[in-house]
């Protein structure tokens, strides 16, 4: 009687994160995020999930969140800042946060793509602390220029393109598993960030 009620088909997947009312990631999986304005892309994403955030850069980097700026985007108070001093360690420091499955999302700051072995690492520990922890983390790389980490789930790029009293960003999905190139014109009104078609082809 107990074995007609269980299957042994494939699990379903998991839902997309929606995010700026339209383009969706993949959670429980490591994104790169690409571009002039991949921070403020990150704080967009973040915007949309609960809990802290675990924010990772290095430590002898020049530059850091400014809390006063990012208050439009997220709550400071959620941004949990991790230094590392060497540069082994900040995809360590991302690993374990992963593996543990304690945070919803993860965002590290490289100078330069990691190679395909460090990304699978992430991926598998994504999927450990999924499995075992309290919710389905989700992992972001910010990389410098047009990116290039081989492996990630999807690739995002994102630009200003400011106009008089209007805030405007073109954000291009340049590289996904499951989905086409696509890019949207971002606007910012009031407190919400809208993404809406019609930005043209995005530029691969």
């Amino acid at each position: 009687m107990d074995s007609a009620l269980l299957t042994r088909g494939a699990p379903r997947p998991r839902p997309g994160m929606r995010f700026l009312d339209g383009p969706e990631l993949a959670p429980g999986r490591v994104h790169e995020f690409c571009g002039p304005a991949r921070r403020t892309l990150a704080l967009m994403l973040a915007r949309e999930t609960s809990g802290p955030i675990l924010w990772i850069r290095p430590a002898w980097a020049p530059d850091s969140l400014n809390p006063e700026g990012m208050v439009a985007l997220v709550d400071p108070a959620r941004l949990i800042e991790a230094t590392p001093k060497r540069a082994e360690d900040l995809l360590w420091c991302m690993e374990e946060t992963l593996r543990s499955g304690m945070i919803a999302l993860a965002v590290v700051e490289l100078p330069e793509p990691p190679g395909l072995t460090p990304v699978r690492r992430l991926h598998l520990a994504a999927e450990t602390g999924a499995a075992e922890g309290h919710g389905t983390p989700t992992g972001v790389l910010l990389i410098p220029g047009a990116g290039g980490a081989p492996g990630v789930e999807s690739r995002w790029h994102l630009a200003p393109r400011h106009a008089e009293d209007v805030s405007l960003w073109r954000l291009e999905r340049r590289r996904a598993r499951t989905a086409p190139p696509r890019a949207w014109t971002v606007e910012r009104r009031g407190r919400r960030f809208v993404a809406r078609d019609g930005a043209g082809a995005p530029a691969v």
